[in-house]
This record gives C-alpha cells, structure tokens and sequence, in this order.
C-alpha cells in the first residue's frame, strides 16, 4: 500500500501523541507515591529551643516521612495561642496548652482542637519575681502589676489561679509586653513580677545575663492547688474525624522523636542547631534538660507512660479551668483529649534518665 506524504504526517502526529500521552502516564505513576502524601502544618509554642528537639530529630531521621506526612514545623507565639491557630484552621497541628483548649472547648464545642499525646505533665506555670522583692505568697501580688506576653499560658491561667489562691485578681494590673523585654523589665523594677513557665523565665534570663539563681524567685502555681497538665500535641477536629490514620502516624513519630532525645540528648540538640544555628547552644541544652526533669517527671509516667494522660487527675484539671474562668460548658473528657492515637504502652514508658 502506498503512502502519501498527507498519510505519514498523519500517522507521525499520531505517534507523537501517543507518546506524549504515555509520557504523561508514566510521570503520573512515577509521582504518585509522593502526592499521596499527607501535607500538615504544625506550629510550635515558642521560638526554635531545646525542648522542641524531639520534633526536629524526628523531621530529621525521617519519622514523619516514614508515616506518609509531609510536615512543615513552624515558630510559635506562645502555647496559648497555638491551641487558636488550630481552631481556626492555620494549622493542622500545634505544640500547646491543654488548659487554653479546656477554655476553647468550653465556648466553641464543635469546633475546637483535640490534644493526642501529652508531654508536659508538670504545671510549669510560674510568676517570677526577684530574690529581693517583698512578694512572698500569692497574697502578696494584691495592688501589683504583672507583666506578660499576651498568649503566655500562665498569663491566660491568672485568673484560675487567683480565684483558688484567694487573690483578688482586679486588684491586679495586668501589662502585656513583648517577650524579649519580660527578664529585662523584672530584673530592672520596672514591673512588680512577670508571667511565664519556670525555665522560659530562667533561662531567657540567662540568656540575657542575669543569674536566675542569684536573682530570681518563682511563685508556682502548682503549689498553690493548679495540678495542671500542661503542653501537649493538638490536632484539628477535622484532622481527628477524617484522617485518625495521618494523626495516629504523626503520633507515632513525635514518640520515636522523645525516645531519641531522651537517650542521646546531644543528637536531639543537633537537630535544634540545624534547624537555628544562631541560637546558644550551651543554654538551650539546659533548657532541654530542665524541661525534661521538671516538666516531663510526673509520679503517674511508669504507671501510665509519656504521652498519655491520668483520667481523674485530667477531669479535675477541666473541673478546675471551668470553675475557676465561670465558664457555662464543661467540656468532657473526649473533647479535651483522646487516646485512642497513642502507641502501646510498652512503647512509651522511657526512663528519662537513661
């Protein structure tokens, strides 16, 4: 059969196209692997430190990958305020107060965050002051002022801790400053005491030459009735509803991350360094290791294992945030946290002096 040159550019174009088409098959299945990938977006509760090494040894080694996520971790502005960033939908995932969420469950019911693994099982809630002040008890901050960041978690609990203190909280002045000036200011008179967790205020302090030793003494509000939980993984209701798969996996790598730094801390403080290499590293090793002894150390950890949560003790928790802020809906116990994300226990109980 003979072929016109009409006829070969024809079946010439026809081949190209199929090729192309099969070119774009093959690309298509080629990348499919990667665009089934989870996308998820975390904020922290600070700026890059020590404590958040668990996170970033994890990105690190390849944990979340591992799971199928694709996670992007961002600086925080305060544990409080990461539990609003969930809520509104800026992130899949934060690091922060469960206390805060307590109070956002009870207005917003439908749609606030839930936490999925706990790691600060101390209430690290502090108000600093210095060695040489007359403020003694929690009495004594009556006709003062206090300042503090805006989201600073122990700022946004003053009023729970005044009303089981016995504090009349209006007789307070409440200063919202930036968080670089709160060691600076208290260390210079310039406010009565100041807001924050114990080793924020300490080792800022450091930081910024101030011996917190020498120079500083600490009101905590757990010793004065707040047996708080604190700082905890929170995800998104609709994260939690419609893919418990992409949280139980993000929870699997976070403890992967905890089990790495609690028995190579030094690799986890790498991580940190990689991810902000201008920050001091002496300092934040400290930080890491405070954090890990205080606010990580609760008696109930061999009985129920890092990142799960005692029940009673949380319902007295919601019990005290709800009387305490007047609030008109106590949210139950699975609004406010969930276990059924969590390894198996003989995954989590670490020494964390190993």
């Amino acid at each position: 059969m003979h072929l016109s040159t009409k006829h070969l550019t024809t079946m010439s174009l026809a081949i190209q196209t199929w090729r192309r088409a099969i070119l774009v098959l093959l690309v298509s299945l080629w990348i499919a692997p990667a665009s089934a990938e989870t996308s998820l977006r975390m904020v922290l509760n600070w700026s890059y430190q020590g404590p958040q090494a668990w996170f970033f040894l994890a990105q690190e080694r390849g944990y979340f990958a591992e799971e199928g996520l694709d996670l992007r971790i961002d600086q925080g502005s305060g544990s409080g305020a990461a539990v609003g960033s969930v809520a509104s939908g800026a992130y899949d995932v934060g690091f922060g107060d469960i206390n805060a969420l307590i109070n956002y469950a009870a207005n917003h019911p439908d749609d606030s965050p839930v936490g999925v693994y706990m790691l600060y099982t101390q209430p690290p809630f502090t108000i600093a002051v210095t060695s040489d002040s007359d403020i003694h008890e929690p009495a004594d901050l009556e006709g003062r002022t206090i300042a503090g960041p805006a989201n600073d978690g122990a700022l946004r609990l003053f009023p729970a801790f005044a009303a089981l203190a016995g504090i009349d909280a209006d007789s307070v002045e409440i200063m919202n400053i930036e968080p670089r000036l709160r060691e600076q200011m208290l260390n210079r008179g310039q406010v009565d005491a100041a807001f924050g967790f114990v080793n924020t205020v300490r080792f800022n302090a450091m930081l910024a030459g101030i011996d917190p030793d020498e120079r500083l003494r600490f009101i905590r509000y757990g010793d004065h009735g707040m047996d708080l939980y604190s700082n905890a993984i929170i995800v998104s209701r609709r994260l939690a509803d419609e893919n418990p798969e992409a949280v139980r996996g993000l929870v699997r790598a976070i403890n992967r991350g905890v089990a790495d730094v609690l028995a190579d801390p030094e690799a986890g403080m790498e991580a940190v360094m990689a991810q902000e290499p201008l920050i001091n590293r002496q300092v934040e090793t400290a930080r890491l290791a405070a954090t890990i002894e205080d606010e990580m150390n609760h008696p109930e950890l061999p009985e129920i294992g890092l990142g799960n949560i005692d029940e009673t003790r949380m319902q007295e928790a919601i019990d005290i945030v709800v009387s305490a802020y007047g609030l008109a809906h106590t949210p139950a116990l699975e609004e406010v946290f969930r276990t059924d994300f969590l390894p198996p226990e003989e995954e989590r109980i670490y020494s964390l002096y190993e």
